[in-house]
């Protein structure tokens, strides 16, 4: 659906986006991921034909960002960070107004509005003001209007920012639905692990303009070590280096406190640790951890990603910045 090629953006002195390569698939959920100013907002903008490029391209939707930005544009959809809607307005007048703006074709104009307010759950609610709504429920209003087109590509911009804990897993599983039932290409930026772990199928952490690594997230995990496994053993404990070597699952063993204190680098910890245990006497305690997303963050580029400030601001903000 999205091919990069050799994608360049520069302003004087700073190279944002260094000569990127990339491929995103039809009807994949991408997680752009990266620090502050590693170049993903800058990436995102020139695949939305909101920036030219210093050199290099990408097709979108089989359309040159460069040589074809209006068909690009109808070929997607964007969901600010920052709220859009107008809050004056109900919810179906704020889909009318954006179907009138994007040409929706009259005949099926009021068909498409129902469809993604069912999509988005807010049909009982489509003649309230938005103002009325909980932040959830504008978010998926938000989502609703960038469907309202039919885009094949649509860009969410933190989506679930600022949402309570609840409203985030029902975003997330409006967001697994759309994927299915509209059958788009997502591409999306997060600074919750949680959530790109949950939702994406694959993630591109980017870093001075570079995409650094690239897999899916569990191959992501498993690059930095796997999951780990510390046993505290009595002395006379049968579970030794000779017992270890029968379990296929146990990638690395490595023996401290003269061999009371037994730390295991494993696949798949949760549900392997109780056949080890099965296998073993005299155990004193166990601990187990698994490795995160920001780990990997962590690892690759020395930032915590969960400390990151959102200080960038939505698309539209960092575009008035960048368009001068």
């Amino acid at each position: 659906m999205i091919t990069i090629k050799n994608l360049v953006k520069k302003y004087e002195h700073f190279t944002a986006v260094d000569n990127l390569n990339l491929n995103i698939d039809e009807n994949e959920v991408f997680g752009l991921l990266g620090p502050n100013g590693a170049g993903k907002t800058t990436t995102i903008h020139m695949l939305a034909t909101l920036l030219k490029p210093s050199s290099g391209t990408a097709i979108v939707n089989g359309y040159d960002i460069v040589n074809e930005a209006s068909k690009v544009r109808a070929s997607i959809g964007i969901v600010f960070q920052a709220p859009s809607s107008d809050d004056m307005l109900t919810g179906y007048e704020n889909l009318k107004v954006h179907s009138l703006l994007y040409a929706v074709q009259k005949s099926t104009r009021e068909k498409r509005i129902a469809e993604v307010l069912e999509l988005a759950g807010l049909t009982e609610r489509k003649d309230d003001q938005v103002k009325k709504y909980s932040g959830g429920m504008r978010r998926r209003l938000e989502i609703a209007r960038g469907l309202l087109h039919k885009p094949k590509v649509i860009f969410l911009d933190e989506p679930t920012l600022g949402l309570d804990p609840a409203s985030r897993e029902i975003m997330w599983t409006y967001i697994q639905r759309l994927v299915k039932e509209e059958k788009i290409t997502i591409i999306l930026t997060t600074h919750y692990m949680e959530e790109a772990d949950l939702l994406c199928d694959r993630i591109g952490i980017i870093d001075k303009g570079k995409i650094i690594a690239l897999d899916t997230p569990s191959r992501l995990k498993e690059s930095i070590g796997g999951d780990s496994i510390r046993i505290q053993v009595s002395p006379n404990s049968n579970l030794n280096f000779a017992a270890l070597k029968g379990f296929d699952f146990i990638r690395k063993v490595e023996f401290v406190n003269d061999g009371r204190v037994i730390i295991l680098s494993v696949c798949d910890a949760i549900h392997n640790l109780p056949v080890l245990l099965k296998n073993a006497s005299n155990v004193d305690s166990v601990e187990y951890s698994i490795p995160t997303l920001n780990d990997v963050f962590l690892q690759l580029t020395g930032r915590d990603i969960a400390k990151e400030e959102h200080s960038e601001g939505g698309f539209m903000e960092r575009y008035a910045q960048y368009g001068k």
